[in-house]
């Protein structure tokens, strides 16, 4: 009888770090190969019950690009929770706003939804330009 062996779990100070520059780059295509990392799934060892994956750095948000008519037509929707607390937003107006929000939504997006979504999003970092406070963990560049 063979014995199923599970990778070990890394502590935070052992991951790897990866940095992805957005510009000019699908918003898909970007938020899936940002989900699989921070899931872990491009490792060999990858198994779904054992978080292995690392911290994704994704620089120039406000440039990811958006396909066909979905600029203007993709819509944002909020609720507060109260009657008529319904707010959509389309996506040209996001950016303008707050254009993390529009990769961090897509990669959640992206993840499945458990108990350890919430953990792997706490390891994406977002900013919508292309400086970043986390060059002392010296990322390594990934390419899509």
């Amino acid at each position: 009888m063979t014995k199923t062996t599970l990778p070990e779990l890394p502590d935070n100070n052992s991951r790897k770090w990866y940095i992805i520059d957005a510009a000019n780059k699908p918003l898909g295509r970007l938020a899936v190969k940002v989900a699989n990392v921070l899931r872990g799934k491009d490792r060999p060892d990858f198994a779904p019950s054992v978080d292995t994956g690392a911290f994704v750095i994704v620089i120039n948000a406000q440039q990811v690009a958006l396909t066909g008519k979905k600029e203007e037509q993709k819509q944002y929707v909020d609720f507060t929770g109260w009657r008529g607390g319904l707010s959509k937003t389309p996506a040209s107006v996001i950016r303008e706003k707050n254009p993390t929000r529009l990769i961090s939504d897509a990669v959640w997006g992206m993840l499945p939804k458990n108990n350890t979504a919430k953990i792997r999003m706490t390891r994406l970092k977002v900013f919508a330009g292309a400086e970043h406070p986390h060059a002392a963990q010296k990322p390594e560049p990934l390419s899509i």
